[in-house]
């Protein structure tokens, strides 16, 4: 049996994706600005407050409404905030969504991967009805979602939700 001597491989300073940048930096970090404030589309002016109130509220409902299509959370939580309409079509699909997974819809944790709401974005038709997009991360995947609501006795009501 003959052995045969290895070649020997200088090793690198720095490996790959690893690789820092370890010269000092002399000057001071740059300042960086941000909008205080993103760019709004209203039709009607609407104080900040109810906007931000709104926002907040609609981050919540999409982030409900897409673990309900999800399975992981069942459809009558959000009886109360939806029309009818709305109602039936979340129902219809998170029994299509859980029907393809093979699991029951709103009974336990169906999704791999959390879905988050990332960021809403509100634009006020009337001061009573308001429409909404949002952007939803699955992992590295995002999707858009757009809702439409009604402000009916002293509550928002989704009046639609449409998924792309």
């Amino acid at each position: 049996m003959t052995v045969t001597p290895l070649r020997r491989v200088p090793l690198a300073s720095v490996q790959g994706t690893l690789a820092l940048d370890l010269t000092p930096r002399h000057a001071p970090p740059a300042v960086v600005r941000r909008a205080a404030r993103a760019v709004v589309a209203d039709v009607v002016p609407i104080d900040p407050p109810r906007r931000d109130h709104l926002e907040q509220w609609v981050h919540r409902f999409v982030q409900a409404a897409v673990e309900i299509v999800g399975g992981d959370r069942p459809v009558s939580q959000l009886l109360r905030w939806t029309s009818r309409a709305v109602h039936d079509d979340l129902h219809r699909r998170a029994v299509l969504v859980a029907r393809a997974g093979g699991h029951a819809p709103g009974v336990q944790r169906a999704q791999p991967v959390r879905p988050l709401v990332v960021s809403v974005h509100t634009s006020f038709l009337t001061p009573q009805v308001a429409e909404a997009s949002a952007r939803v991360r699955y992992g590295a995947r995002s999707r858009a979602v757009a809702v439409r609501f009604e402000h009916r006795e002293e509550h928002w009501v989704c009046t639609a939700l449409e998924f792309a």
